[in-house]
């Protein structure tokens, strides 16, 4: 597994949405995790304050390292600072979420 200080995440605004980018030392390849935020119909009173976890991709030639647990932790280290719920649509952050029982508080 690559040395967590070898892997920079950073957070880019993207439309209504953002993406969370893992950039290896060394590699060419990123990995990612794309958010969006939970809209619904004005009467459903859905909190914007709830952002949608909707892919987190990590080619071949990085993956194994760790990179999209991660990319899932940065996100639940922003939700705490920031104050947003998190829907995890993507199979592996719902898995991540399933695994760490102490981000519940965090689940929308």
């Amino acid at each position: 597994m690559t040395d967590k200080a070898q892997v920079t995440i950073t957070h880019h605004a993207q439309g209504q949405g953002g993406k969370y980018v893992a950039k290896v030392a060394g590699e060419d390849h990123q990995g990612y995790l794309e958010w969006e935020p939970k809209t619904g119909l004005p009467r459903e009173n859905v909190a914007s304050s709830v952002r949608v976890a909707t892919h987190t991709v990590v080619p071949d030639a990085i993956g194994g390292r760790g990179i999209a647990a991660q990319l899932v932790e940065r996100l639940v280290a922003d939700a705490r600072k920031q104050e947003f719920k998190i829907d995890p649509r993507c199979s592996y952050v719902a898995a991540k979420f399933d695994k760490n029982p102490d981000w519940a508080d965090l689940r929308a």
